[in-house]
C-alpha cells in the first residue's frame, strides 16, 4: 500500500494537518502568526547546518526553529516592537540559510523542495518522522491544554491558578519547532505558516468551543491536503501550493458562512 507515492503523500499531508491543527488554534488565539512565520523561515538555516554536519534534517531544522523561537521570546521584552523584531529575524534567518546552502559543496540541494515542499517525494522514513512528530505535538498540546488555554485567556488568571505563562509559552515554542521540522518536507518553509494559520482561522467561525475549533481545524487541514493533492494530480500544479490554495478556499467559504449567520 505504501508503495503508491500518492498514498504516502496523502498520509504525509494528513499527518501535518493533525500536528498543525491544535497548535494553529493557539497561534490564532494569541495572534502569533508572524511568530510562526519567523520560526519556519529559520528552518532553511537548519537544513544548511544539517547538510554541513551530515546529520538528520529533522533534528537540524527542529533545533534551529527552536532556537529562533526562543530568541524571539527573549528579545521581545527588550524594547523592540514585536512585528519589527519578527520581520528582522525571519528574513535574516532565511537569507543566512540560503547563503549557507551556497557554501556547501559536494551535496546536491533542491532549494525549491525545501522552500515549497516536495510532498510527492515523501518516503516511508519521512512518513515515520511526520507521524511521530505529529503524535508528539498532539500529546504535548493535549497534556498542557487546560494550562495553555488559561494562560492564553488571561495571564493574571493563569498566575492566580498557579500556572506559569512563560512555561506554557515554552511548550508552544517546542511544539511549533517540531511542527516546522515535520512539515518542511510536505509544504516547505514558505507555506508552513499557511498550514498553521488558515485551517485554524477557517475553523473559528464554525466552532463553539476551543476543543471543537481544534478538531475542526484538523478536519479542514486534512480535507485541504487530500483535495489539494487531487487537484495537483488533475491540473498538474505544484502539490504544496495547491494544498494551501484549497485551505484558502475553505477559509473563504467559512468567512461567507459567518457573514450570513444572523446576529444574536
Amino acid at each position: 500500500m505504501l508503495d503508491d507515492f500518492m498514498v504516502r503523500a496523502a498520509l504525509a499531508g494528513i499527518g501535518v494537518a493533525i500536528a498543525a491543527a491544535p497548535l494553529g488554534c493557539f497561534v490564532v488565539w494569541r495572534r502569533m502568526a508572524y511568530f510562526g512565520d519567523a520560526t519556519a523561515h529559520a528552518a532553511i538555516l537548519g537544513v544548511a547546518l544539517s547538510l554541513a554536519f551530515s546529520m538528520s534534517i529533522f533534528i537540524g531544522t527542529m533545533a534551529v526553529a527552536l532556537l529562533m523561537a526562543l530568541t524571539v521570546s527573549v528579545l521581545s521584552g527588550r524594547g523592540y516592537a514585536m512585528d519589527t523584531l519578527l520581520g528582522v529575524l525571519a528574513h535574516s534567518a532565511l537569507a543566512f540559510g540560503l547563503v549557507a546552502v551556497s557554501f556547501i559543496s559536494g551535496v546536491r540541494i533542491d532549494l525549491m523542495a525545501y522552500l515549497f515542499g516536495d510532498i510527492l517525494a515523501v518516503s516511508r522514513g519521512d512518513l515515520a518522522v511526520i507521524w511521530g512528530g505529529a503524535a508528539l505535538v498532539v500529546a504535548l498540546v493535549g497534556w498542557r491544554w487546560s494550562a495553555l488555554l488559561t494562560s492564553t485567556l488571561n495571564e493574571d488568571l493563569a498566575h492566580a491558578s498557579g500556572i506559569d505563562p512563560k512555561r506554557e509559552q515554552l511548550v508552544l515554542t517546542l511544539a511549533l519547532a517540531i511542527t516546522v521540522a515535520v512539515a518542511i518536507k510536505v509544504v516547505g518553509v514558505l507555506l508552513i505558516a499557511a498550514m498553521l494559520i488558515i485551517p485554524a482561522a477557517a475553523a473559528r467561525p464554525l466552532s463553539r468551543t476551543p476543543e471543537g475549533m481544534a478538531i475542526a481545524a484538523g478536519v479542514i487541514g486534512t480535507l485541504a491536503a487530500v483535495t489539494g493533492l487531487r487537484a495537483a494530480y488533475v491540473f498538474d500544479t505544484p502539490a504544496g501550493p495547491s494544498i494551501v490554495c484549497v485551505a484558502a478556499l475553505i477559509f473563504l467559504a467559512s468567512s461567507m458562512i459567518k457573514s450570513f449567520k444572523p446576529a444574536r
